[in-house]
């Protein structure tokens, strides 16, 4: 019996919680597989499929939508929900709940991890999280993976599991999801400083919708970008830069006091 847990991670956080429920779900074989630039996996493969991303915006990513859209419809296969945030989840999780079940899966169980703010902005304005998730939150994560291999155990001898109903709290029930294009707007457009740029093409390889082409140095294209901040995020020279952010707040890669709780 084996699970398949499709995940979008722009700077590691998603992906390393991920690989923590992977390592520590002892009832079924979780293959995890990156959305990102790949085509859609063969889910007649798997009993279970899991999906996770990051609050963007208090709304999972638009490549998380697209990627769901693209999958065929399933008939009941059960599933699971999963996101991480950094200051608010907002309606993250609902809508993932949402769009799987749109999809003809039956949502088995959800979770919202508090982890370190990847978003720039926030983490100049001084407000980065980094010692998230804290010892309770961390406490309901492992409660929610318990409850999960739990589950997976039921499906394996043949019970049936019910449908759940994902709550999220008062607070993030009330706080709008914003559209793609506020992220978009909010990161405004973006340059690049020619004597630090390197020509590395990062940024072309970590842009998730293909915005960014090298020619040498990177051009951007507005239209297809949704304001992610993987470019800014990760490019080794801080060569990009908007009018607003430059050389600050950077986050490649999950901070070491995340990694160390979620050490696998």
């Amino acid at each position: 019996m084996k699970a398949i847990l499709c995940y979008y991670s722009g700077s590691g956080n998603t992906k390393l919680a991920c690989e923590y429920m992977a390592k520590n779900i002892k009832n079924i074989q979780i293959d995890l597989f990156n959305i990102v630039k790949t085509a859609p996996p063969d889910l007649e493969k798997y009993e279970v499929v899991g999906f996770a991303t990051f609050a963007n915006f208090l709304a999972p990513p638009y490549l998380m939508r697209s990627f769901l859209e693209n999958l065929p419809r399933q008939d009941d296969k059960p599933a699971f929900v999963f996101n991480t945030y950094g200051l608010l989840s907002g309606k993250t999780l609902k809508i993932l709940d949402k769009w799987a079940t749109a999809k003809g899966f039956k949502v088995i169980a959800g979770h919202s991890l508090h982890t370190p703010e990847n978003y720039p902005p926030m983490i100049v304005s001084g407000k980065g999280n980094e010692q998230a998730p804290n010892e309770k939150e961390m406490a309901d994560f492992e409660n929610f993976i318990s409850e999960l291999d739990q589950l997976f155990s039921r499906i394996k001898e043949g019970s049936r599991v019910e449908r759940k109903r994902v709550r999220i709290s008062l607070l993030n029930t009330l706080l709008p999801a914003f559209p793609p294009a506020k992220a978009r707007k909010d990161m405004g457009e973006k340059y690049v400083d020619k004597k630090l740029c390197t020509e590395c093409g990062i940024c072309e390889g970590v842009c998730p919708y293909g915005a960014i082409k090298l020619n040498p140095k990177p051009i951007f294209d507005l239209n297809k970008c949704y304001g992610c901040w993987a470019c800014y995020n990760h490019c080794p020279s801080r060569a990009i830069y908007t009018k607003k952010y430059k050389g600050a707040g950077h986050y490649p890669q999950p901070i070491e006091q995340l990694k160390k709780k979620l050490e696998i």
